[in-house]
């Protein structure tokens, strides 16, 4: 591994230490590549996924915009799944992206 990737694992361990999800308030987990943008609500009590989106899924793949336009469309996706399964706030994990 190089440096720049070594220093980025770094952070998202620290940051990975810090933040942790239960049931009633689970981790929001985001993955960014090149391409396409993944979310997940993990319980880091039980171990479990509770729910995901893509960017890949069928509703979204379909949409020819930029990736911005289809980060938008994954938030709306999770969050309309948060909204079903009772969840009303999250702990977000940014993995080691910049948030600003």
């Amino acid at each position: 591994m190089n440096v720049k990737s070594l220093r980025k694992q770094r952070i998202k361990y620290t940051i990975r230490k810090k933040v942790s999800g239960s049931a009633q308030s689970p981790r929001l987990a985001v993955f960014r590549s090149n391409t396409d943008i993944y979310a997940q609500l993990i319980d880091d009590s039980k171990g479990l996924t509770i729910a995901s989106a893509s960017s890949r899924e069928a509703g979204i793949n379909e949409v020819k915009d930029n990736k911005v336009a289809k980060a938008v469309l994954v938030g709306k996706k999770i969050a309309e799944l948060a909204k079903g399964a009772g969840i009303e706030s999250v702990v977000f994990d940014r993995g080691g992206y910049l948030y600003h």
